[in-house]
């Protein structure tokens, strides 16, 4: 009698536990996302996918939220502002510049002043003889190869009103890569300058990374359904330049690295804000500083997709 009871426990405890193994295979739980296996009328394996509300309000419970390595993927440009026609006039004048097989020779003390975008400013950082002038053209970056790549390593955000009114802010890198369309050559030195060169090159990029934190104010239209919620932010941030350096391919020299920081400007502010509905997000930024320290005023830009944000 004992073995016949004790053998039933057994296979009500194994009916049990296979009934248990069977939902848990039919159901999935990724953090606030339930996956459902079910069949259709066909016997065919059907799969459903909806969030789980209450594990997304016990996370309002925090005040403070936190990612780690948020990853933005885009394309450069920039505004140019640069004074091309006062700087034509300047070239006239042979006391301040010429050009000696693409290479400048400087005639005049070259002391150069931080924000001095003048026509003078930029003849001395890019001369041109009077015959070639410089023009806005020979600037020109292949927009679908200027790269922005950037990683925020740490990105958090901090409710300030009912988790629909944000500040979210983050520390990381910001790398931008200008792909010139033109064969120029930025020269490093004590005295950078920008030369017009004689070698066709199939590839001539800047890249220049920046350690940058931006601070932004965040809306939330469904904090408790962040999949299927509008979310907008806007802000600014602030960069450090960490290190510039140009990569030049032709068949002539070859491949060519230089790394310096080219007459670049060491800070960088910019508006940056954020749109995007449940895991969809795009990113901006709009410089506010211009990218070299004197003679160039050109202000860049970045658009494209964040992955892994809030």
């Amino acid at each position: 009698m004992k073995h016949k009871i004790l053998l039933t426990l057994l296979a009500v405890t194994l009916a049990l536990g296979a009934s248990a193994q069977q939902a848990a295979i039919d159901t999935i739980q990724i953090k606030g996302l339930i996956i459902l296996k079910g069949k259709n009328a066909q016997g065919k394996n059907v799969f459903k996918a909806y969030q789980d509300t209450t594990y997304a309000r016990q996370k309002l419970k925090k005040n403070l939220h936190t990612k780690w390595l948020v990853v933005d993927l885009g394309f450069n440009n920039y505004r140019d502002r640069s004074n091309y026609s006062d700087a034509m006039i300047m070239s006239l004048y042979p006391a301040n510049s010429s050009l000696n097989q693409g290479a400048p020779i400087f005639t005049l003390p070259t002391v150069e002043k931080s924000y001095d975008y003048s026509g003078q400013a930029l003849n001395r950082f890019a001369p041109r003889m009077a015959s070639e002038p410089l023009t806005q053209a020979e600037f020109k970056v292949i927009t679908g190869k200027s790269v922005n790549f950037n990683v925020w390593v740490i990105m958090q955000r901090l409710n300030l009103y009912k988790h629909k009114l944000n500040l979210i802010y983050a520390a990381g890198l910001e790398m931008n890569n200008y792909r010139f369309a033109r064969n120029i050559t930025y020269i490093p030195g004590y005295h950078p300058s920008v030369i017009r060169d004689s070698v066709e090159f199939s590839k001539n990029k800047l890249f220049v990374q920046y350690l940058t934190i931006p601070v932004m104010l965040n809306y939330t239209s469904n904090p408790a359904r962040p999949g299927r919620s509008f979310k907008m932010s806007m802000g600014l941030s602030g960069g450090y330049l960490l290190k510039a350096r140009t990569k030049q391919v032709s068949e002539e020299r070859g491949k060519i690295r230089r790394a310096d920081d080219f007459n670049l400007n060491k800070w960088r502010l910019a508006l940056t804000g954020e749109v995007g509905y449940g895991p969809v997000k795009l990113y901006s930024n709009f410089a506010l500083t211009p990218l070299h320290e004197y003679g160039l005023e050109q202000y860049p830009f970045s658009v494209g997709f964040r992955f892994n944000g809030f």
